[in-house]
C-alpha cells in the first residue's frame, strides 16, 4: 500500500514538472520573465543612484569638516601673533 502511494507521488511530481517546463517555455512566461528582470535592473539602477548621491553628500560633509578643522588649527596661531604684536 505504501509502495503504490510513493509511486503515485513520484508520478504526480513528474507530471507537475513536465507541465511546469512546458509553461516556462511558453511565450507569455518568457515575456513575464523578461519584464521581471527589466524591473529588477531598473530597481538596481535606482539604488545605485541613491548610493552615489549619498557618497557625494558624505564627501561634501567631510570636505567641510576638514576645512573647519584647518580653520580651528590656524586660529590659535593667529591669536598668538596678535598677542605678540600688541
Amino acid at each position: 500500500m505504501a509502495f503504490t502511494k510513493e509511486i503515485g507521488l513520484v508520478a504526480a511530481g513528474f507530471a507537475l514538472g513536465t507541465v511546469g517546463l512546458k509553461a516556462l517555455k511558453s511565450k507569455s512566461a518568457k515575456r513575464l520573465a523578461v519584464q521581471a528582470v527589466s524591473k529588477g535592473l531598473q530597481a538596481k539602477a535606482a539604488g545605485q543612484d541613491i548610493i552615489e548621491q549619498a557618497k557625494s553628500n558624505l564627501d561634501d560633509i567631510v570636505a567641510e569638516a576638514t576645512y573647519l578643522n584647518e580653520q580651528e588649527e590656524d586660529a590659535p596661531a593667529a591669536d598668538a601673533l596678535a598677542v605678540e604684536t600688541e
